[in-house]
């Protein structure tokens, strides 16, 4: 991993920007983990960001505080959605970073949609 990929995936919180049709960027905080020589983050199927990453690849993510504030620099890059395989091993890495915090919010989505309510989205820096 590069340090950029390493710094951003050692933080608690990333700011993950994605972009509607009209070119205006939407800015949300989320989890983020390592995902091979990438990072992941995971989001419910019908979310806004997962929506706008089907129709345009191009993303931002730069570290965060819980609320959103930006605390560090903004890296351009390509997001892909996950298959289920994928998205487990999101899970799996939630569940090892986040810890209990993880665990309980991957059981209470679980719950509320099953597995296939859920997806991991790969995100490549350029």
């Amino acid at each position: 991993m590069t340090t950029t990929v390493d710094e951003l995936a050692a933080s608690k919180y990333a700011l993950m920007t994605t972009f509607r049709k009209d070119g205006t960027a939407v800015a949300t905080p989320v989890w983020i983990v390592p995902y091979g020589d990438a990072l992941a983050v995971w989001s419910y199927v019908g979310a806004g960001k997962v929506k706008r990453v089907r129709r345009r690849a191009a993303v931002t993510l730069a570290t965060c505080d819980l609320r959103g504030n930006n605390v560090g620099e903004s890296y351009p890059g390509r997001a892909r959605i996950l298959d289920a395989v994928a998205t487990e091993e999101v899970r799996r890495q939630i569940r090892k970073k986040y810890g209990i915090s993880g665990r309980l919010t991957l059981w209470l989505s679980k719950v509320r949609r099953g597995d296939a309510g859920t997806v991991g989205i790969e995100i490549t820096i350029d």
